[in-house]
C-alpha cells in the first residue's frame, strides 16, 4: 500500500512539474501580472487543467476609491486560453468551487474556463470597516451597485488573461445579481444565464402566498401541506419542550421567543419543501409518532433559518434594503399560533438590533425591470414550475414573445434545482442550441 501511495505522488508531483513548465507555468504568470491580484494559492481539479484561488482588490465603494478598499476572493479555473469563460455571480459564499470536483455547468457543457466571484460581505471577502457588524454604518458599502463594481472590475482585470466570449451566470441570489450585472454594464458579456432568480418589488412581495395557495403543484397537494401545517400546530404543545431543546444543542440564537420561532417554521414548511422540491410523500401520515413528525418537520423547515447572527446575515440586511423578500399567510392557524403578526417579521427576527427599522428602495427593481423589458439582450432565465421563487421572477411578466434573443423557460414540476441538464429533452435542445449559436 505504502508504495502504491508513493507512486501516486510521484506521478502527482511529475505532472505538476511538467505541467508548470509549459501552459501552467505561463497562466500563472498571466494571473500574477494582473494589478491588484494577490495570495495566488495553486488548487486540485478533476476538471480544469489549473485551478487557483486568489484575492482582488477592491474599492469599498464602487464609485469613490478614497473611501478605503477591502480584497475579495476569487476562484479561477483554466480549460484553455481558446475557450469561452464563465464569470460566477455569486450571490454568498464561493467555499464550494474550491472543492477538487467543482465543475460548473455552463464550464462543463461548453468546455469554459471559470471564473467565480465571492460576494463582498460574505466569508473571506468581508472588508475591514470600522464597527462591523454592530455599528449600523459598517453595512453602508454592502449595496448591490457596490457588488457590481467589484464584478465588473473582476471581469476587467481577468479580461487580460481570457480573450475569449465572457458568460455570466448564478444561481438564485447570484442569479439575481447576473440579472443586475448585466442590466448595469451590458457590454462586460456577451452571454447571461440566471437561474432560478427573483425579482421582489418590496420586502414581503405579496405574490409567494397566493402561489403556495392556489398554484403550486396539484389541489390535492396543497391541501396535504396545509394539513401537515395544521397537525403541527394541533402538537405544538407536545412538541415544543424538544424544539426547546433541540435549539438549545445546536445553539441557535433568536431574537425572538423558541415558540414564536416554532410558529415561524411552521409557516417556512410550505415554501422550503416547494422550494427544493421534496415530495408531498414524505409527509407523515396524521397518526404518525412525535418523533416522527418532529424529524419531518426540522429536516423540511429548520429552525437555523432563522438563528440570529447567522453566515446569512447580509444577504437579509440586502433583503431588507433592496432585494425583497416574501411574507408569510397565518391563514388557518392563528388559533395556534402564540405569533401575533407576520409583517415586518425580517427585520424583527433576522437583521442586527440597528438595522431593524431599515427603509427599502425600490429604485433597484425598477431599474432591472425597465432595462429587462426595453432591452433584448442574449439572456437566458430558467425557473422551476413548483419554486415559490418563480412566483416573483421574471416568468409571470416578461413578454420575449417579440424578443430576438431573451428566453425564459420554467421547467414542469421544477423546483429550485432547475437547471439545464435537468430540462426536459425539448427545452434542453433549444437552450443549448441558442447558446452554442451564441458562444460562436
Amino acid at each position: 500500500m505504502k508504495k502504491i501511495v508513493a507512486a501516486y505522488c510521484f506521478l502527482s508531483l511529475f505532472v505538476a512539474t511538467v505541467m508548470a513548465q509549459g501552459e501552467a507555468s505561463d497562466f500563472l504568470k498571466q494571473l500574477q501580472a494582473v494589478a491588484g491580484v494577490s495570495d495566488i494559492k495553486a488548487l486540485q481539479s478533476d476538471f480544469f487543467k489549473e485551478k487557483y484561488v486568489m484575492k482582488i482588490e477592491q474599492n469599498l465603494d464602487g464609485q469613490d476609491a478614497s473611501k478605503g478598499k477591502f480584497k475579495q476572493r476569487i476562484i479561477v479555473g483554466l480549460r484553455g486560453l481558446d475557450r469561452p469563460t464563465v464569470i460566477v455571480t455569486e450571490g454568498y459564499f464561493a467555499h464550494y468551487a474550491l472543492s477538487p470536483t467543482y465543475k460548473e455547468e455552463l464550464c462543463q457543457l461548453f468546455d469554459a474556463n471559470v471564473v467565480v466571484c465571492e460576494y463582498r460581505y460574505f466569508a473571506e471577502s468581508v472588508p475591514s470597516v470600522s464597527g462591523f457588524p454592530n455599528d449600523p454604518h459598517s453595512w453602508d458599502y454592502l449595496t448591490v451597485d457596490n457588488s457590481l463594481s467589484d464584478i465588473h472590475h473582476v471581469r476587467q482585470a481577468m479580461g487580460q488573461v481570457f480573450k475569449g466570449k465572457w458568460i455570466s451566470t448564478g444561481i438564485s441570489k447570484g442569479g439575481q445579481t447576473t440579472m443586475f450585472y448585466r442590466a448595469t454594464y451590458p457590454d462586460d458579456v456577451d452571454v447571461s444565464v440566471s437561474y432560478v432568480a427573483p425579482l421582489n418589488k418590496s420586502v414581503e412581495d405579496g405574490r409567494h402566498e397566493p402561489f403556495l395557495a392556489k398554484k403550486v403543484g396539484l389541489e390535492d397537494e396543497r391541501e396535504e401541506v396545509f394539513e401537515a401545517q395544521e397537525e403541527l400546530m394541533e402538537r405544538k404543545q407536545r412538541l415544543l419542550p424538544r424544539f426547546e431543546q433541540y435549539v438549545k444543542d445546536k445553539n441557535y440564537h433568536f431574537s425572538v421567543s423558541a415558540a414564536d420561532v416554532y410558529d415561524y417554521c411552521v409557516m417556512e414548511y410550505p415554501f422550503a419543501l416547494w422550494q427544493w422540491g421534496t415530495p408531498v410523500s414524505s409527509i407523515p401520515d396524521d397518526d404518525a409518532s412525535d418523533d416522527v413528525w418532529f424529524k419531518n418537520f426540522t429536516e423540511v423547515s429548520s429552525p437555523d433559518y432563522f438563528s440570529s447572527p447567522s453566515d446569512f446575515t447580509p444577504f437579509f440586511v440586502q433583503a431588507a434594503r433592496e432585494l425583497g423578500y416574501y411574507g408569510y399567510s397565518r391563514k388557518g392557524l392563528k388559533k395556534w399560533q402564540s405569533v401575533k403578526s407576520t409583517k415586518g417579521y425580517l427585520g424583527k427576527i433576522m437583521l442586527p438590533a440597528g438595522l431593524r427599522d431599515i427603509k427599502f428602495d425600490k429604485t433597484l427593481y425598477k431599474r432591472t425591470v425597465k432595462y429587462l423589458k426595453e432591452n433584448d439582450p442574449k439572456h437566458i432565465f430558467i425557473y422551476g414550475e413548483i419554486d415559490p421563487w418563480t412566483a416573483s421572477g421574471v416568468a409571470g411578466w416578461l413578454d420575449c414573445s417579440k424578443k430576438k434573443n431573451m428566453r425564459v423557460y420554467v421547467q414542469p414540476r421544477g423546483s429550485h434545482r432547475a437547471r439545464i441538464g435537468n430540462m426536459p429533452e425539448g427545452m434542453k435542445a433549444e437552450i443549448m442550441s441558442l447558446l452554442t449559436e451564441w458562444l460562436k
